[in-house]
């Protein structure tokens, strides 16, 4: 597969703005809580740290690296955590930050076993959802936008590790 174009879909000030209202919405919930953000790598990395320097109530970063895709561009299916988390999230706020959810099988699969570790309470963030492509049912607590069925790189979303610091999010032309 070979790019034959990039075109900007979100620009940067838009995604910032969308950012700074996500911020906003979860500051109001929460409040004076503490809130554990767990940052899936390596997609995430970009939104949830300009989503977490917007959250006023007192922010805990965690990371963790999943995977459900083989050595091909489409997922097997089959889920497995690459990195799990530092530390325990029992009795704390929990909020997954997700780039994008497309099919639904690996964000599913996590926060099932997310909810096993005992959080006081468990939501679900993404900077982009791409509700057409679903097969597993997910609630999205917080949704950045919502996008077409279309392949998008930048803010973080890469093509074979390549387009993640484009400061927009693009959609790809593949050449034929």
């Amino acid at each position: 597969m070979k790019i034959k174009n990039i075109s900007v879909y979100l620009t940067e000030e838009q995604v910032e703005k969308r950012i700074r209202e996500l911020g906003a919405e979860i500051s109001a919930v929460y409040g004076e809580e503490p809130v554990c953000l767990i940052c899936i790598l390596k997609g995430s990395a970009f939104f949830t740290c300009e989503l977490a320097k917007r959250i006023t109530s007192p922010v805990e970063l965690e990371f963790m690296s999943v995977s459900s895709y083989g050595a091909g561009t489409s997922s097997s299916g089959v889920v497995r955590i690459v990195n799990d988390l530092g530390t325990s999230i029992e009795g704390k706020n929990v909020i997954v930050i997700e780039d994008i959810i497309d099919s639904g099988r690996t964000l599913n699969y996590l926060l099932e076993n997310l909810k096993t570790r005992n959080p006081k309470s468990l939501r679900l963030c993404t900077l982009l959802d791409k509700p057409d492509r679903r097969v597993v049912r997910v609630d999205v607590d917080y949704v950045g936008f919502e996008i077409p069925d279309k392949f998008v790189v930048g803010y973080g979303l890469d093509y074979d590790q390549r387009y993640r610091n484009l400061p927009y999010i693009g959609f790809v032309e593949i050449e034929e």
